[in-house]
C-alpha cells in the first residue's frame, strides 16, 4: 500500500508540476505579449513625439521666416506713394529738384531694407505673363511685343521669403485682331 500511496503522490506531482509547467508556459506567452505591446507602444510614442518636435521646429521656422509679412504689407502703400511721386515730377524742375533727390535717397534706403528682409520686388515690365505673380488689370492689343508679355506695370507685386505678398498688377498684350473683310473684299 506504501507503494500505492508512494506512485499515487508521484503521479499527483507529476500532473502539479506539469500543470505548472503549463501555467509557466502560458504566464510566459503572456508577459511576452505584453513585452511586445510595450515595446511597440514606446516605438510609437518616440515617433509621435519626433514627429511633434519637428512639427514645432517647422511652425517656429515659419514664424520667423514669416513675421514681418503684415508689417511689410503696410510699408507698401508707402513705397508705391514714393514712386509715384518720383513719377509725376519732372527730374529736369530746379525748383523741385531737391525734393525730388530726397525722394529718391528715401525710396532707396527702403528698397534696400526690404532686400536685407528677403522682400523681392516683382517688376515684370516686358516679362511674360505670370499668373502666379501677376494680376492682369487689362489686355491690349499690341503688333511690338508677343501676346501674353506685359505691356505695363500699375503697381509693382512683392515677394517675402519666396512667398507672394501682393501680386504685380498689370497690362498684358494680346495679338492685334484681324480686320473684318469689308463687303468689297467678299465680292
Amino acid at each position: 500500500m506504501a507503494d500505492e500511496q508512494n506512485l499515487d503522490t508521484q503521479a499527483f506531482e507529476a500532473n502539479a508540476a506539469e500543470a505548472a509547467g503549463d501555467d509557466l508556459v502560458a504566464r510566459v506567452r503572456t508577459l511576452e505579449e505584453q513585452l511586445a505591446a510595450a515595446q511597440d507602444q514606446a516605438l510609437r510614442v518616440s515617433a509621435d513625439m519626433q514627429n511633434v518636435r519637428r512639427r514645432a521646429e517647422q511652425d517656429v521656422e515659419k514664424a520667423h521666416k514669416f513675421a514681418l509679412e503684415k508689417f511689410a504689407n503696410d510699408l507698401l502703400p508707402v513705397i508705391d506713394s514714393l514712386e509715384r511721386g518720383l513719377e509725376l515730377t519732372s527730374p529736369d524742375d530746379e525748383a523741385i529738384k531737391p525734393v525730388r533727390e530726397g525722394i529718391e535717397l528715401t525710396l532707396k534706403l527702403f528698397h534696400d531694407t526690404l532686400k536685407r528682409y528677403q522682400l523681392d520686388v516683382i517688376d515684370p515690365h516686358g516679362a511674360p505673363f505670370n499668373a502666379e505673380h501677376h494680376q492682369a488689370m487689362a489686355m491690349q492689343e499690341s503688333t511690338h511685343v508677343e501676346p501674353n508679355s506685359v505691356l505695363k506695370v500699375f503697381q509693382k507685386g512683392y515677394m517675402l521669403n519666396g512667398r507672394l505678398l501682393r501680386p504685380a498688377m498689370v497690362v498684358v498684350s494680346k495679338a492685334p485682331a484681324e480686320p473684318s473683310p469689308s463687303i468689297d473684299e467678299q465680292a
